[in-house]
């Protein structure tokens, strides 16, 4: 993840849940991408708290060091070797072609892109093989780039001999949460449309009394929809022990949309209670969580050196 600073609900079902239970099946590798954060905002000011604020989360969410090294891109210098080989074997134009970068451009308006920014998808080609990864948890939006990953690891294989994996995609059933702000709009801290972890319940019950509803259901006793409406699909991710009950009676006008919104910023507080707690730890805690960073680095810095030796022996150079 790019370091952005507190995740919110949409990190929380599109990536941190999943990232949780592959813990309990596979070696996994998680990376600060501060590098990435580059390609689109020059200002380094915050990265290192940003940086902090996000690997909270992480721990606070569930995610354990010790089975699971986290560490900062830029403390891993073979990432910035293993791009520049990468680099040499993909074309501009297949590069532009990536739908997942003209989305990007599209929503922050953006005018010029940066040579950085076009080829930032291979930079993540860098992250993900430098430590051999042969599963990528994602969400939809990001398959285009394990795309790319999978063609240019194919690509080094049969120009210098077979070191690479080619990594599968692995998608979680809500891989994208919608803002609050329409179903069709990704949760997004540059929208303004998001409920962070760090939310108190007193803010996820004021941000949600903005959320968009049925908009044929104008008042209380209206029949409402409740597969167009927003607010339910935050129920059958939240709570989903009361979707058929709050399904049916908005269908028949029997649930207000104040009331259902009340019910389900309830049971989102209710979540988050215990990511809450483990956040106020760490946040009272800070060394440990540089400790937590010291640890990951050198972790990840052995299994990327030794990586980077085998890349420059099939390639006889460096």
């Amino acid at each position: 993840m790019r370091p952005t600073g507190k995740l919110h609900l949409g990190h929380l079902v599109g990536a941190l849940e999943n990232w949780v239970a592959l813990q309990n099946e596979y070696q996994n590798y998680h990376l600060i991408a501060d590098y990435h954060a580059l390609t689109t905002n020059l200002d380094t000011a915050h990265i290192q708290q940003n940086s902090t604020d996000m690997l909270i989360d992480w721990l606070a969410a569930g995610l354990d060091p010790e089975r699971s090294p986290m560490f900062r891109q830029s403390q891993i210098k073979e990432h910035t070797e293993l791009h520049l080989i990468f680099s040499m074997l993909i074309t501009a134009a297949r590069l532009e072609r990536n739908p997942a970068v003209k989305e990007q451009v599209r929503d922050l308006h953006i005018e010029n892109v940066s040579y950085g920014h076009l080829g930032y998808p291979v930079l993540q080609a860098a992250d993900i093989l430098l430590y051999r990864g042969d599963l990528v948890p994602v969400g939809e939006d990001q398959v285009p780039h394990v795309e790319i990953t999978r063609e240019i690891a194919r690509r080094f294989n049969l120009q210098y001999g077979k070191v690479f994996p080619e990594p599968e995609a692995k998608l979680t059933k809500f891989a994208r949460l919608p803002g609050l702000d329409g179903p069709d709009r990704k949760m997004s801290k540059s929208t303004g449309n998001t409920i962070l972890l760090a939310d108190s319940t007193d803010e996820i019950s004021r941000k949600m009394r903005s959320a968009v509803t049925d908009p044929k259901k104008v008042r209380k006793n209206d029949p409402g929809r409740p597969e167009v409406c927003l607010v339910f699909t935050y129920h059958q991710k939240f709570n989903s022990q009361e979707q058929d009950e709050i399904a049916a009676n908005c269908r028949i006008g029997a649930l207000g949309c104040v009331e259902c919104k009340t019910r389900i910023a309830s049971a989102i507080a209710h979540q988050l209670e215990p990511v809450r707690e483990k956040r106020a730890y760490y946040e009272s805690h800070p060394a440990k969580v540089q400790e937590v960073l010291i640890d990951g680095e050198k972790r990840a810095r052995a299994r990327a050196q030794e990586t980077m030796g085998d890349v420059r022996t099939a390639m006889a150079i460096g």
